[in-house]
């Protein structure tokens, strides 16, 4: 065997150690306590880590001996690693290969302290009270949103979760599909996957704080910010409400080809669904006191949810092609994906991917923190190094920025059917006439169109220049 081969794995997943440090035990029982919480991973004495030349082990079996009865000794519960004794390049080498395991957490114990630790890019750090949680939490098989609450599923309305549902599938909510989704238990107490989809839910953690800011970066709220709205309750709710915020914030261009047009939203409609979902299904209940923050700046949208990846690794460092998924709310992801909102394969970070070149969208994760960073397509940097957001439409007359993208259709429509009713309007975008009465007043308003004619018998004019 040579060195090259033996370290063809990722840098995550093993340590070097120029020989065993018997005085200082801790620099190297910590990784294995992180390697037993999280994915597992080798650490192999005999190798310097600084320029990682082989150097050898003197005595093997003595060092095999020092590593087992230390394992015994300071990490609770009880590790069986695997130690192998290896010759690379002619030199011996030990590798002692831990496995991930669902009897966590795992503690490095000192002086009567029991410490946990995890591992986090190519470190072993002291696991967060979070994390903490998640690992006691694992440990007994469990996870945040199967948790039973002391809410009974009779005192409670889902009338959102059961017309999204219809709407959606086609079907009908039965009483028993409640437990067979795993928002209720066989006596009829929420879980707390359940009690998110109640109409009435006012967990901390369900929350999203949404902000169009003035420019490039974030300032004073007050004195900063363009529109600025804090959301909270039933997570299909904090869906819709992300979604059209972002939207309501967003321009839209689109340029004609020469057999119809291309539409050119500032962030593609599948890629924003999928951040938001992304944000809300995995993102970690444990933490109180967090929320979802959507930053909305000229030049980009950026979607942060409290906790790091479930697998404690982080995303910067992976590739995102091949990435398995891991579910820290399986219960929320499979009635996501009944609901469909998603699919449980882990499809999403590749259709946010696949709206963008590669230099975007940008991810970032570490033990706190998830980001998904979307960029504006149609910001522009003029000459003079100005931030220019272009217009909301092209080929519309006179649309000025302030039109958002439901009023730029609308006048889009009108210039093809001046005659059409505002019902038909409405039926047409999706949404009630009252919200269409008010657009059309918004754009008379703005100077944009005017009623010829009658309300009844009459017809609308785009003004132009």
């Amino acid at each position: 065997m040579t060195l090259e081969s033996l370290l063809q794995v990722e840098e995550t997943e093993y340590e070097l150690k120029e020989s065993l440090e018997i005085e200082k035990p801790k620099s190297w029982l910590k990784t294995i306590v992180a390697f037993a919480n999280g994915l597992g991973g080798s650490i192999f004495w005999g190798i310097r880590d600084k320029d990682r030349v082989l150097v050898g082990v003197t005595d093997p079996s003595e060092t095999i001996d020092k590593i087992s009865n230390l394992i015994k000794t300071k990490i609770e519960p009880m590790i069986v690693p695997t130690i192998s004794r290896l010759e690379v390049d002619g030199k011996t080498v030990i590798q002692i290969k831990v496995k991930s395991s669902m009897h966590a957490p795992y503690y490095y114990i000192s002086d009567g302290n029991r410490i946990a630790f995890v591992r986090l890019g190519s470190e072993s750090v002291v696991a967060p009270s979070h994390i903490l949680n998640e690992l006691l939490m694992r440990g007994k098989g469990l996870t945040f949103d199967g948790l039973v609450t002391d809410i009974k599923l009779s005192d409670v309305s889902f009338s959102v979760f059961e017309t999204t549902y219809k709407q959606q599938t086609r079907k009908t909510i039965d009483k028993s599909d409640y437990q067979s989704f795993l928002l209720a238990t066989n006596d009829n107490y929420l879980t707390n996957a359940g009690w998110l989809f109640a109409d009435r839910c006012d967990l901390l953690q369900c929350r999203i704080f949404c902000t169009r800011w003035n420019g490039l970066r974030q300032g004073s709220l007050f004195e900063d910010a363009l529109d600025d709205k804090e959301y909270n309750g039933n997570i299909i709710v904090l869906l819709d409400s992300a979604k059209t915020f972002i939207k309501n914030n967003s321009k839209f261009k689109w340029r004609k080809t020469g057999n119809g047009r291309i539409d050119m939203p500032d962030y593609p409609e599948v890629a924003v669904h999928e951040a938001v979902v992304n944000a809300i299904v995995h993102r970690d209940y444990h933490i109180v006191g967090a929320e979802i923050h959507i930053d909305m700046f000229d030049d980009r949208l950026e979607i942060t949810s409290p906790g790091g990846m479930y697998n404690q690794k982080k995303i910067q460092d992976e590739n995102l092609l091949t990435l398995s998924s891991w579910r820290r709310n399986p219960t929320l992801c499979d009635v996501f994906q009944r609901l469909r909102f998603m699919e449980r394969r882990g499809s999403g970070i590749k259709k946010i991917l696949a709206d963008y070149n590669p230099e975007w969208p940008q991810f970032f994760s570490d033990d706190t923190v998830f980001r998904i960073t979307l960029k504006n397509n149609n910001y522009k940097i003029d000459k003079n190094n100005k931030s220019n957001v272009p217009n909301v439409t092209e080929n519309v007359p006179n649309v000025p920025e302030v039109i958002d993208d439901r009023k730029a259709k609308i006048l889009m429509v009108l210039n093809e059917s001046p005659e059409i009713t505002v019902s038909a309007l409405a039926e047409h975008f999706n949404v009630t006439a009252k919200t269409i009465k008010r657009d059309l007043d918004e754009l008379k308003a703005l100077n944009k169109i005017k009623r010829i004619g009658s309300n009844r018998a009459g017809s609308w004019e785009i003004i132009k220049d």
